[in-house]
């Protein structure tokens, strides 16, 4: 008898953490996010049901392609609850991503999300690394048509190998994604990361490190 209650004790205890470790689900049809509300919570604050209106779940502007005159040649335009007050915790979003001839979308990652990725136009250089201690690169090249995902949390890129602009949509897993570029945060940090601690971290002179530091 006590081998069965503890039994059950233990499938409660793992169906509870379960529960605890994922989004809840929705309570109701949606919560279009009030951008106004002084009141904090994860995320945004539902707006008044009566001043809901359609626009809150529309955006337009796809169409039309990011400016690439960067040093990356890659630029993109997000289409989450900053854009759509809809989206508020529907756990969803998109971006556009365009190339320039040989453009990057450097490496990064985000933290809230995995990603979906199409291409629409051309062919791209992607990949992501795993976790450690393995730090296994996984890449493919995607012509028109094709679909890769982005596992949450792993650093990825996207690389336009061709001498011609590419295109490609992205869906996110969150309403607000995030994103961290690995060479922004780590050498254009406000304040710097002292040099000392990235040369040990990198194995290189802090020279090395100075000059990095000096392009952000």
């Amino acid at each position: 008898m006590a081998s069965t209650w503890f039994f059950l004790l233990a499938l409660l205890a793992v169906s509870i953490s379960n529960a605890f470790a994922s989004d809840p689900s929705q309570l109701q049809d949606f919560c279009v996010a009030d951008k106004m509300s002084q009141v904090l919570v994860n995320g945004f604050a539902c707006k008044d049901p009566a001043a809901i209106t359609v626009e809150d779940f529309f955006f337009s502007g796809l169409h039309m392609a990011g400016n690439t005159s960067n040093r990356q040649g890659s630029a993109v335009t997000g289409v989450n609850v900053a854009q759509i007050s809809g989206l508020n915790t529907l756990g969803i979003s998109l971006a556009r991503v365009d190339y320039a001839p040989y453009g990057l979308n450097p490496p990064h990652i985000h933290p809230r999300a995995t990603e979906i990725l199409t291409v629409l136009e051309g062919s791209l250089y992607v990949g992501f690394v795993t976790s450690n201690p393995e730090n296994k690169l996984f890449t493919k090249v995607l012509n028109k048509g094709d679909v890769f995902v982005f596992p949450q949390g792993l650093i990825h890129f996207q690389f336009n190998y061709g001498t011609k602009d590419v295109i490609a949509l992205a869906a996110l897993s969150s309403q607000n994604p995030g994103v961290i570029t690995i060479a922004n945060a780590v050498f254009g940090s406000k304040p710097f990361i002292s040099d000392d601690i990235l040369a040990k971290a990198f194995q290189v002179e802090k020279k090395i490190v100075d000059r990095i530091q000096a392009q952000f």
